[in-house]
């Protein structure tokens, strides 16, 4: 018989996009209307009832598109929360480099673009020590390290000046913060379905790449907003660097919250792993002290049998020498 098909989620799949949507809307709104405008917490209320609407129904679906048990598990919430905070950071970094180096340092497009390459080799290098550590150990060995060496990045970026350049003011945090999103990048899907079952690994990767668009769109609309706020009206060079070093220094921020996350949610054994514990040979619950019960106990029962059985065959074989033929 074929397998019965499970209808899809189609209110699920409507709520999520309409809350997620209208939550960005809202933020990138805030450029323009303010985090005082009316007209920007109605959009935000409206996101949260529909986002609060999506839960409700996901727990009540036969066949959700995100089954929010899922969320339980501290490896799944963790990275997701990381990947989030990591994301925003890294999307308005770009964003805030980018323009520094071609409103503030007066450099063309396709020179900005090439200013890049340092960044993109040490993101390499960064994942593939990643990818060998992850290997070894536990994902959260490369996620701390790499968040905080990231925030370190970004707070170098934050100290950019009118009057820097390239080798001066970008080329040495290019390399560290490359280094650092580097040993984020690669571990972070492992971390995200670790300890997921195998019918469900399409789903928790499909959150993880939800959270990581939504924290990029959320991050770069509210981090803009934060850098505008400090520019003004100004256009001025010193105006504009102090707008981008402030988004910056946010951004750093973020990735120090990424970091903490990764320490506080994050295991620091595999899924699955016991805890290590001496052996009690009188608890019969304890594996380890029932084996040596059973080891112990075999071997005195074989023992006992062994002395027996010789003694009654000695006895037997006695009685027959003993009788007349």
């Amino acid at each position: 018989r074929p397998a019965r098909r499970e209808r899809p989620d189609v209110l699920g799949a409507v709520l999520a996009t309409g809350g997620a949507g209208l939550l960005v809307l809202g933020v990138v709104r805030t450029d323009t209307e303010g985090w005082g405008s009316p007209a920007t917490w109605v959009v935000l209320g409206v996101a949260a009832v529909l986002l609060a609407a999506f839960a409700v129904a996901e727990s009540r679906s036969p066949a959700p598109l995100l089954r929010l048990g899922l969320l339980r598990g501290r490896w799944v919430a963790g990275a997701n929360v990381l990947v989030f905070f990591s994301t925003a950071g890294q999307f308005a970094a770009f964003y805030f480099v980018s323009l520094y180096m071609q409103q503030v340092l007066g450099m063309g497009a396709a020179a900005t673009g090439a200013a890049f390459l340092p960044f993109s080799v040490s993101l390499i290098a960064g994942s593939v020590v990643a990818t060998r550590v992850t290997a070894a150990r536990t994902p959260r060995t490369a996620l701390v390290p790499g968040a905080l060496l990231a925030a370190a990045g970004l707070a170098w970026f934050a100290l950019i000046s009118p009057d820097g350049g390239f080798l001066t003011d970008v080329l040495g945090p290019c390399v560290v913060t490359g280094a650092g999103v580097g040993l984020v990048i690669a571990p972070i899907v492992t971390a995200a379905t670790t300890g997921v079952a195998p019918h469900e690994a399409g789903m928790a990767s499909g959150l993880m790449n939800s959270s990581r668009q939504l924290g990029g769109c959320i991050g770069l609309a509210a981090l803009a907003t934060v850098a505008a706020h400090r520019t003004g009206s100004a256009t001025g060079p010193a105006a504009l660097n102090d707008g981008y070093a402030l988004g910056l220094a946010v951004a750093a921020a973020l990735f120090l919250v990424a970091a903490l996350v990764a320490v506080a949610v994050l295991p620091r054994r595999p899924a699955g792993a016991p805890e290590p514990h001496p052996a009690d040979p009188t608890d019969p619950t304890d594996p380890a002290g029932a084996g040596a019960e059973t080891r112990a106990g075999t071997g005195a029962d074989t023992r006992a049998e062994t002395r027996a059985g010789t003694g009654a065959e000695t006895r037997a074989a006695t009685r027959l020498e003993g009788t007349p033929s």
